[in-house]
């Protein structure tokens, strides 16, 4: 199943890259996903791009805008997972992030039995409401594709009842607001950890605002693994086409910190 593949991957503490989808061009995304595969990644997200972002900072709504310009949809980003699975050989876990109102337009059935077809393991949805979310699981679970729980600050009142549901890994959400660097994480993982461990030892993955191996270190030494996207994204933006040689840098840096 796809949730122990994802399991495989946290043998050790898992750095999780994120990268938008055809942004700036999918033969790029294409080449950047094994790039980080090849420099350390032990899962890739692929971002799919929206034009309503809600979770996002500049740096991704920047890249959304990008790709959807480049006239990339759910259905190229699909082909381009089957390239990388099927003639490419990739076989660390790759999990699409995406809005709910693609999956929707899509049909939840067609998009996770598509998912599943092409070798995508899990789905991140940060805008699904937990209390909605049993009719995009039960299309998930017939597809046998995760849907990843998201636990943010300001879920305490509810992180044991997230927690009991969550299949593949869980995200953990560093900071209030929207995805970015940051330099400085103030909120208290350690006992969101204690708290997740009490009803689960499903792992356990820090994202939004890490962009240092110093912050990569501490998030890793408190949870399972990290989540990296801005950063990423960042250098993309800057470079296009030209990022290889600093996503690769940028990737063994993290992974040597977290490790």
């Amino acid at each position: 199943m796809p949730a122990d593949t994802i399991t495989r991957a946290f043998a050790h503490k898992a750095f999780i890259g994120f990268l938008t989808g055809g942004d700036p061009s999918l033969e790029d995304t294409r080449r950047y996903v094994n790039l980080m595969a090849a420099a350390g990644a032990d899962l890739v997200e692929i971002g799919v791009p929206f034009s309503d972002p809600i979770a996002e900072g500049p740096a991704i709504q920047q890249a959304s805008a990008r790709a959807l310009a480049a006239h990339t949809t759910p259905e190229k980003l699909f082909g381009l997972v089957d390239d990388l699975r099927r003639l490419d050989g990739l076989t660390i876990p790759l999990a699409m992030m995406t809005y709910l109102n693609p999956v929707h337009h899509y049909g939840y059935e067609a998009f996770f039995a598509r998912a599943a077809d092409v070798g995508v393991d899990a789905l991140i949805i940060p805008d699904l409401p937990f209390d909605e979310h049993e009719e995009v699981r039960q299309a998930a679970a017939s597809a046998r594709v995760a849907v990843i729980s998201m636990i943010a600050p300001t879920s305490a009142a509810r992180i044991r009842q997230i927690a009991s549901h969550a299949e593949g890994f869980i995200y953990l959400v560093s900071s209030l607001g929207v995805t970015g660097v940051r330099s400085t994480i103030t909120t208290d993982i350690a006992t969101i950890v204690a708290q997740i461990r009490d009803v689960t030892d499903v792992p356990v993955a820090v994202g939004f605002g890490i962009s240092t191996p110093a912050q990569a270190a501490a998030m890793a030494s408190l949870a399972d693994g990290a989540i990296v996207g801005s950063a990423i994204v960042r250098l993309i933006g800057e470079l296009g086409s030209l990022a290889d040689e600093a996503i690769d840098h940028y990737v063994r840096e993290m992974v040597r910190a977290m490790r």
